[in-house]
């Protein structure tokens, strides 16, 4: 592995049709090197379908839609059947664990190849028993996941998990990525160390309603834009994978 590693990362494949058409379009098309999979949505296994042969790791979703593990215990989810994103903090450690390598499983047998690395809608694994569980089923299946910052990174590596060094990245009430931002972030760079980029490129949602809706088609554009690579180039960075991290030891 080089000194330095960027991985740009989409979030949200199998979210909604839109958003993944424009997920594979800026990876086939533009400058994104990787994406996370929600393996439990209606539209999971058509966005599987379109993602084979790709880098694409599992985006565990404990937040909205129902539980992938046939043994999660019915009174943690809500009246529907599904999970309840305010309840996710209380997650035991072990049903966490249980549940990621449920989602692991269903991705393996959507894609027809293991995940590359794990995050985590909403990043709930920001509490500790869904980190926990987590590095207990990454460990074990020899996954590197996505760290925010760095108490979440010596946690995971304590756990014997891999994780990126650096992370850069939000989503909220304007598009986080313009093609500005971008060119700024890749101007003052780390210089080592594995880098995850996280974007939501895509086309606005067209079965949800979604409160990061037109912000992914700004996105889109930005990683689409022969600037894109321009940029890329000029800071001497070829986009990689979770491929370039090894399983700690």
């Amino acid at each position: 592995m080089s000194a330095r590693a960027l991985i740009i990362n989409a979030d949200d494949l199998g979210y909604d049709p839109a958003v993944t058409r424009g997920i594979l379009r800026a990876m086939r098309e533009g400058v994104v090197s990787s994406a996370t999979f929600m393996v439990n949505t209606p539209y999971s296994e058509a966005a599987a379908r379109e993602a084979r042969g790709l880098a694409i790791g599992l985006h565990l979703n404990l937040a909205r839609g129902t539980p992938v593990w046939s043994g999660f215990p019915r009174a943690l989810l809500g009246e529907d059947g599904g999970f309840v994103e305010s309840r996710a903090a209380s997650l035991p450690p072990d049903v966490v664990e249980a549940e990621s390598f449920a989602q692991l499983a269903r991705l393996a047998g959507l894609l027809g190849h293991p995940a590359t690395h794990v995050d985590v809608h909403k990043h709930l694994h920001r509490n500790p028993g869904v980190l926990q569980g987590l590095a207990r089923a990454a460990r074990a299946a020899r996954l590197p996941v996505r760290s925010t910052d760095a108490d979440m990174r010596r946690a995971l590596e304590a756990q014997g998990v891999a994780t990126n060094a650096h992370f850069i990245g939000d989503a909220g009430a304007e598009a986080y990525w313009t093609l500005e931002r971008f060119e700024a972030h890749l101007a003052s760079l780390p210089e080592d160390g594995v880098i995850e980029l996280m974007c939501h490129p895509g086309y606005r949602p067209e079965a949800l309603k979604s409160g990061y809706a037109a912000q992914r088609e700004v996105e889109l554009e930005t990683f689409l834009h022969p600037r894109a690579r321009e940029l890329l180039a000029r800071a001497d960075v070829i986009p990689a994978n979770f491929g370039v991290l090894k399983p700690a030891s």
